[in-house]
């Protein structure tokens, strides 16, 4: 747990979920490869190269061509408020200007120690570069209207986040640019050109329950599939004649139709310069591609102790009960029943507990990696995930052995056998 912990305390933005990522890859011996430069690759290697430095695609060669793939994928971002101003108008209070990225609880970030977090571009002699901050600072707060001047508050309340949720970091004379400057190791303010920050939450990740059997942390969704995807990952023995992908993308929470997200071509770019550094034909990356398997991992809602009608009574997904296969008629989710049939032989093999999720037939359920990334790479697919509570609040609640669940499923993933022989006829 402390190793998941650090990650996501450390992971504050995209940016820094990718960097951390980075590291982790580069001490088991991974190469990082840069898109706009040649790619001399090695047959077995271990690579990875970024994108925007908020994705990342790290993957294995195993010696000749590849039969097939095995491939995870999740996402670095979760909903937050990106600043768009670092000094709006106001009479009294330094406020900094923001706008809602992704569908938060809104009532979720009042009232709470929030610092900035992301990347900065700056001047130098060299050129423009770009420079991770964070500051180590309780900085901001959104506070909320008192009870005395709403009396209405605890009946419900519609949040304009215009008006309601603009964040205050000083008294009228505060300066934020100077700090952003200093953050970012730059002598002149105006050295600094431009900015992607976002407000972070401060919590650090913690255990809870009785017998700390539960966790609470900012940014569980997605980044706790993110490490455990990345952790079996790094943990499997690589299996001759497959190649083994580790994805990490941006802008799920927005739709993924970036550049950098699932909907972009980022997947299928690393895959045919793989394959062609494999001499490959067309009809061979069609073969080996149909072989190959992809898990989507994102997280899965946990029935809720309080709000339990919420949930449809016959899949009752519960924190600490094993990795969620995700369901969906509308094909929100990819999962079939073939592929769902695949992953759950391999986890009863490892013992490993497996529940299924599907949103009530009256409750429509969101989209995740998989079934958007589809559209750009054509491969087999599942949607797994980690129960959790309070998904898409500031700080979210999950379950301690679910961690060790799946960082042991897709560790066997990895050294699986799992391959599509033919179509309908699958090798576990």
């Amino acid at each position: 747990m402390q190793g998941l912990f650090d990650f996501l305390d450390k992971s504050v933005s995209p940016y820094h979920a990718v960097r951390e990522a980075g590291k982790r890859l580069e001490e088991k011996g991974f190469v990082r490869l840069e898109e706009s430069g040649e790619w001399n690759l090695s047959f077995p290697g271990r690579y990875y190269v970024t994108r925007n430095e908020s994705s990342l695609i790290a993957f294995t060669t195993p010696e000749g061509r590849p039969r097939c793939y095995h491939m995870t994928a999740s996402h670095s971002d979760s909903p937050a408020f990106r600043i768009k101003k670092n000094k709006a108008e106001g009479t009294y209070y330094a406020k900094a200007e923001v706008e809602g990225y992704g569908g938060m609880i809104m009532s979720s970030w009042f009232d709470r120690p929030l610092t900035f977090a992301g990347r900065v571009v700056v001047r130098t002699p060299e050129g423009v570069r770009t420079r991770l901050i964070a500051a180590d600072k309780n900085l901001f707060v959104i506070p909320n209207l008192s009870i005395h001047f709403n009396r209405e508050a605890n009946k419900g309340y519609t949040y304009n986040p215009q008006i309601d949720l603009q964040p205050i970091y000083g008294g009228g004379a505060a300066d934020l640019q100077s700090l952003i400057a200093c953050e970012a190791a730059v002598e002149r303010a105006e050295d600094v050109l431009d900015a992607d920050l976002l407000l972070a939450v401060r919590e650090k990740a913690v255990k809870a329950g009785i017998n700390d059997e539960f966790y609470m942390a900012p940014r569980i969704d997605d980044l706790a599939c993110a490490y455990t995807t990345l952790e079996g990952f790094l943990a499997a023995e690589e299996k001759s004649g497959v190649a083994d992908f580790w994805c990490l993308f941006d802008n799920e929470e927005v739709g993924s139709g970036t550049r950098q997200g699932a909907l972009g071509n980022f997947l299928s770019e690393v895959l045919a310069r793989l394959e062609e550094a494999c001499q490959m034909s067309a009809e061979e990356s069609a073969r080996v591609r149909s072989r190959s398997l992809l898990i989507s991992a994102d997280n899965a809602h946990a029935i809720h102790p309080n709000l339990a009608s919420k949930s449809d009574p016959e899949f009752p997904v519960v924190l600490n009960k094993g990795i969620v296969i995700k369901y969906n008629a509308s094909q929100k989710y990819t999962t079939t029943g073939m592929t769902a049939a695949v992953f759950a032989e391999l986890c009863q093999r490892e013992e490993i507990l497996v529940q299924r999720f599907a949103n009530r037939a009256d409750a429509p359920g969101g989209s995740t990696l998989g079934n958007l990334l589809s559209h750009q790479v054509s491969l087999p697919m599942l949607d797994i995930g980690l129960p959790q509570l309070a998904m898409h609040s500031a700080v979210e609640t999950a379950g301690c052995e679910d961690v060790q669940y799946m960082k042991q499923a897709i560790k066997a993933f990895y050294e699986s056998d799992i391959c599509q022989e033919r179509d309908g006829i699958w090798r576990v």
